[in-house]
């Protein structure tokens, strides 16, 4: 494994995060127009238990066999390695076929009882299979991440996506005729096929690596092999934080739900209005940041293998490297993000959702600086866990989740602010989490952050940025309008950002050479430069 190895996975991951993000988007308008608002309900109906049943079966494991299989790899225990993903094969398939039958078999009770909503059986059954194998190819996905391959995970995300986007929109118009509930479930079995798919797929990939995984099994160094009941509990060690945290900022999400709207009726604003600021604030604006959170997303999990790696080997001169390049890459990412989104919040916001208040785009505005918070959080949070400290994000994350809770209660009813004292209390709570992340790793790695390159540098490139967005806008808007000005700020503003860093020198030939087709690009920029 060489320094830094995991930019190209992450560029990998993120790539194809990015593409099941705009598949997934694209796949609620054509379904929208064909099941109605009544089918969406039924729809939508089966997430916030299948999402729960799928936290706990399978988020945090593939990290844990990824940290897991790192470990052994470095030590070169091929045999290890692939001991653990066995275990770990047996573990999810069982966690993954309880799971289904909770969704699969309580499907009436939880509709009739819990949801009120029978008509959302048959699109909960349909969903349940994908519960049994989403765990199953989690193992596969963890298993070639510990070994620095990111390419099955990524191309699995995308087969997966493709299939529930096709396969779904097609059953819907199929079962239309038989009634919205059957059209809502054709919909929902989506899912299912899409796993299918994905799990064809990268069980496919094994199959074809696997003389090569025998042949590194047989040149393994020998060392005396864990039993399966000590492999299950290295897993759940790690699994377990990891699941509780990512349930963390979804509890919090489900408190501002609570909370609110009651707030804002406390202050003086009808249910109705309430609502409607709600989901303003929830399904418009907060949906925003969906997609710089994902590359940051694929980030963390290609850091957390070589993370482990080189904590493993006590390799301290790659441990920090890799910990300075993923701060300074959640960075480069994460500001040009917030800072686009705030210089275009009300235009992105108008071009979108056209018949609503110009206030929506000051929500996104509250919100957008939450992105690159929620990047360097991520990052905190794979170094540490990484380095086996999986205990550490879950407390900083809870204390960040008081605070917000907290916050939000006494923010939303200042009237100046109203409902954009949630994304404030975020804000917040974001910044507390950081920070005690951030003193944790200090304390116990000893890097050093050079402020100029960490900090000034990036901030320069991200200004120089956004005041080129913001000419670009309202140049082109007055003669091509809203729509039109704001794709080609996008555009300049890449460009821009782009060339910014190299002018700054706020990004070293190393991390070009790192990046895929880093070669070329640095044949491009050492022209430019």
């Amino acid at each position: 494994m060489t320094k830094n190895s995991f930019l190209k996975g992450a560029f990998i991951l993120g790539m194809a995060g990015v593409v099941a993000n705009v598949l997934g988007a694209i796949f609620r308008i054509p379904l929208g127009r064909i099941i109605g608002s009544e089918g969406m309900g039924y729809y939508q109906a089966v997430f916030p238990i299948y999402i729960m049943l799928l936290n706990i079966s399978a988020a945090g494991f593939p990290t844990a066999i990824s940290q897991l299989v790192s470990q052994k790899i470095a030590l070169n225990d091929y045999n290890g390695a692939h001991n653990i993903f066995k275990t770990s094969f047996l573990v999810l398939f069982s966690v993954g076929f309880i799971s289904f039958l909770i969704l699969f078999v309580g499907a009436d009770y939880i509709v009739n009882n819990i949801q009120k909503n029978p008509k959302a059986y048959w699109s909960m059954r349909a969903t349940a299979p994908a519960l049994l194998l989403v765990p199953i190819m989690s193992t596969f996905r963890g298993y070639f991440q510990g070994r620095q391959d990111m390419a099955p995970t990524a191309v699995s995300q995308i087969m997966e996506q493709l299939g529930r986007v096709a396969i779904g929109i097609c059953l819907a118009f199929i079962l239309l005729p038989k009634g919205t509930e059957f059209a809502a479930a054709g919909a929902s079995f989506g899912a299912t096929t899409g796993t299918i798919l994905g799990t064809l797929y990268i069980v496919s990939v094994y199959i074809k690596k696997k003389s090569t995984i025998k042949e590194e099994i047989n040149s393994s160094k020998v060392y005396d092999q864990e039993t399966k009941s000590q492999i299950v509990k290295k897993i759940l060690s790690i699994a377990i934080p990891i699941t509780i945290g990512s349930t963390i900022l979804p509890i919090m999400n489900l408190i501002d739900s609570g909370m609110v709207v009651g707030r804002l009726q406390s202050i003086g604003y009808s249910y109705d209005e309430s609502n409607m600021l709600y989901g303003q604030l929830t399904g418009m604006a907060a949906s925003l940041i969906n997609f710089p959170y994902t590359i940051t997303t694929a980030l963390s999990m290609s850091m957390v293998p070589s993370i482990s790696h080189f904590y493993t080997v006590k390799d301290n001169i790659g441990l920090t490297n890799n910990i300075k390049t993923g701060v300074r890459v959640a960075l480069l990412i994460g500001l040009p993000a917030s800072f686009g989104l705030a210089v275009l919040s009300t235009p992105i916001m108008q071009m979108l959702y056209p018949n609503e208040p110009s206030s929506v785009g000051q929500m996104l505005l509250y919100l957008s600086m939450c992105v690159v918070l929620l990047g360097i959080i991520q990052a905190f949070t794979a170094i540490l866990q990484g380095m086996e400290k999986t205990h550490i994000p879950v407390i900083n994350l809870s204390i960040g989740a008081i605070f917000k809770v907290a916050l939000t209660y006494i923010l939303i009813a200042v009237p100046n602010l109203n409902v954009k004292g949630a994304p404030v209390a975020s804000l917040i709570s974001y910044i507390v989490i950081l920070i005690l992340n951030y003193r944790y790793i200090k304390k116990h790695v000893k890097v050093e952050f050079n402020p100029i390159y960490f900090i000034v540098k990036p901030l320069m490139s991200a200004t120089i940025m956004a005041v080129l967005v913001s000419i670009s806008y309202n140049s082109v808007s007055i003669l091509l309008g809203n729509t039109v000005a704001c794709l080609v700020s996008v555009i300049v503003g890449g460009i821009g950002y782009g060339l910014a860093l190299i002018k700054t020198n706020s990004i070293s030939k190393e991390e070009i050479l790192m990046m895929p087709k880093g070669e070329k690009l640095y044949k491009i920029v050492s022209k430019i430069s």
